[in-house]
C-alpha cells in the first residue's frame, strides 16, 4: 500500500512537528511559529548528493595527525576567524540582517579564491546574474573563474556543480533554494532542512568548500530550524547597526579553529576593508572629559578591544524609574543598579537610568561590569572619569570585584592606545609582570566602593 502524503504543523524557530495547530511551540516556546506543510512519503534514496564510497571504520592510531589543508582566502580577517584558512568541503552558514554585507562579503571572497585559479560557483538565487554583476563592478572584481548562476531548484543547481566541479561554492540564500519534491514553499523548514542536508552531502562528498547565506528573524536568530546550525561546521554571525559603517563578524560556531572570535570590517564604496586595529575605530569619536563616560578593555574571542561605555542618569518624575541599556543585558544592568543601591549607598530608585555601548556594539563578557558600574556613578554624581583611565572587573552582588582573564592583553591593548592608568581586580595583580606594570598605572580594587572612590576623587 502507497503511503499518503500528510499534513503536519511545524515550528519556524526549532523545527518541532505537531499534528494540530497550537499557538505556542511547546519545545522552543515560541508565538505563533507553527506554519502547515505537507510531509511526504520517504522514498527509497532520500538524499541525491549523497556519496557512493563504502565507509569504513578505522582505528585511531592508524589516523594521519598532519594538520588540515587549508586554502588562503587573502583576507586576514577572514583567515583568522576561519582558523587559518578555508578548509576543502566545509561548510559554512554565513548570518545577518538584510543590506548588512552578507553578498558583499562572499562576493569579495569569491573573487579572492577564484585569483588564486580555484574555480568558485556563486549562485544568486534572489538576485538576477545582472545585478550581482553590477555589484561585482563595483567593488572591482573581474575574473575568468568565478561564474554566476541564477538557479533556485537544488537539482538544476546539483546539475551544474557536476559539469563544473567547482572548488568553492556560494549560496545566496539558503532560504530561497528548494526541492521540487517537497510540496512546502522555499524558505519554509522542511525545505531549508532538506537543501541544507543536500549541500552538507555535497560539501563533504565531492569536497567542495560551500557557504550558504541565511536571512535573520526579527528577533536576531538565523531563519529556518536550529538544525541548520547542527549540520554545518561553521556559523558566521554579522553583528553592527548599518546605520554605521563598521561590521562585526562573530564565528558562533567553529570545528577547525576558534569560536566566540570576532572579525572587525569597514563598508566603503569599495566593499568591506579589514580593520586591524578595532579599538581605534570604537574610540575616534569619543569626546574626553564627557560625564558618564568609561573606557573598559573588553575581550572578545581572542582579541581585546577598547570600547566606551556610555551611561546618563537623571532624575524620574514617575513612580517606576526607566531602565534602558543598548549593547549590555538588561538583567546585567539591574544587577549593577542594586549593588549601587545596598553596597554604595547610591539613591537609584528615584532616577532614570540609560546605559549604551557606544557604536552599537554588544558585549556579553561580565568583565566590563566595574566599568558600567564607574560611568553610572559618574553620571549619577556629575563628575567625570580621567579621561587617560580605563576600567575593568567583574562586579559580584557583595559589591566585591572579581579577577578577569587574561588581563595581560587587556593591558596590552592600553598601553598601545596610550592609555596612562587602568583600575582591575587587585587579584589580577598577582604575577602580572614588571614590566607591564612600568608602561601602565595599576590601581587593584577589592570592593566596587573602592573602584568608585578611586575614579571620582
Amino acid at each position: 500500500m502507497i503511503a499518503k502524503a500528510r499534513n503536519v504543523w511545524a515550528c519556524a524557530e526549532c523545527g518541532h512537528q505537531s499534528p494540530r495547530w497550537l499557538g505556542q511551540c511547546p519545545q522552543c516556546s515560541q508565538w505563533n511559529s507553527l506554519h502547515e506543510e505537507v510531509v511526504l512519503p520517504s522514498l527509497p534514496r532520500k538524499f541525491k548528493a549523497e556519496t557512493t564510497a563504502k565507509s569504513t571504520p578505522v582505528k585511531l592510531n592508524e589516523i594521519s595527525n598532519n594538520p588540515l589543508p587549508r586554502h588562503s582566502t587573502n583576507i586576514i580577517e577572514i583567515n583568522r576567524l576561519l582558523g587559518g584558512g578555508l578548509v576543502p568541503g566545509a561548510l559554512t552558514l554565513v548570518g545577518g540582517d538584510p543590506g548588512i554585507g552578507k553578498s558583499t562579503l562572499m562576493l569579495q571572497l569569491s573573487a579572492a579564491m577564484a585569483k588564486q585559479g580555484l574555480l568558485v560557483l556563486y549562485v544568486c538565487g534572489e538576485e538576477s546574474i545582472e545585478q550581482t554583476s553590477l555589484r561585482a563592478r563595483r567593488l572591482g572584481i573581474d575574473s575568468d573563474n568565478l561564474y554566476l548562476l541564477n538557479e533556485t531548484e537544488f537539482n538544476a543547481i546539483k546539475a551544474h556543480v557536476d559539469t563544473l566541479s567547482p572548488a568553492i561554492l556560494v549560496i545566496d540564500s539558503i532560504q530561497i533554494v528548494y526541492k521540487a519534491e517537497l510540496a512546502s514553499a522555499p524558505g519554509s523548514v522542511a525545505q531549508v532542512r532538506e537543501t541544507a542536508a543536500e549541500f552538507m552531502h555535497l560539501s563533504k562528498g565531492r569536497n567542495i568548500s560551500t557557504f550558504l547565506i541565511g536571512h535573520v528573524t526579527k528577533t536576531g536568530e538565523i531563519a529556518g530550524p536550529r538544525v541548520l546550525e547542527h549540520l554545518v561546521d561553521t556559523v558566521l554571525y554579522f553583528e553592527g547597526d548599518r546605520q554605521h559603517n563598521y561590521r562585526l563578524v562573530r564565528a558562533v560556531k567553529n570545528r577547525f579553529g576558534p569560536t566566540d572570535d570576532v572579525a572587525v570590517f569597514q563598508m566603503t564604496d569599495k566593499g568591506l576593508c579589514e580593520v586591524h586595529n578595532p579599538s581605534q575605530l570604537f574610540l575616534e569619536e569619543r569626546s574626553k572629559g564627557l560625564i558618564g563616560s568609561t573606557v573598559i578593555p573588553a575581550l572578545e574571542g581572542s582579541r581585546a578591544l577598547l570600547i566606551e561605555a556610555q551611561a546618563l542618569v537623571t532624575e524620574t518624575a514617575f513612580s517606576t524609574p526607566s531602565r534602558r541599556s543598548t549593547g549590555l543585558d538588561q538583567n546585567r544592568l539591574a544587577l549593577l543598579l542594586a549593588v549601587l543601591e545596598k553596597r554604595l549607598r547610591f539613591q537609584m530608585f528615584r532616577c532614570d537610568v540609560f546605559v549604551s555601548i557606544a557604536g552599537g556594539l554588544k558585549i556579553q563578557e561580565p568583565g566590563i561590569d566595574l566599568g558600567i558600574l564607574a560611568s553610572i556613578a559618574s553620571s549619577l554624581s556629575n563628575k567625570p572619569i580621567n579621561p587617560d583611565t580605563a576600567i575593568i572587573g567583574e562586579v559580584g552582588l557583595g559589591g566585591e570585584i572579581r579577577s578577569v582573564p587574561r588581563i595581560e592583553s587587556r593591558l596590552k591593548e592600553c598601553i598601545q592606545m596610550g592609555f596612562k592608568k587602568i583600575i582591575l581586580p587587585k587579584r589580577n595583580l598577582k604575577g602580572l609582570s614588571k614590566e607591564l606594570q612600568s608602561e601602565i598605572q595599576c590601581f587593584g580594587v577589592e570592593l566596587a566602593e573602592e573602584a568608585v572612590h578611586a575614579v571620582l576623587n
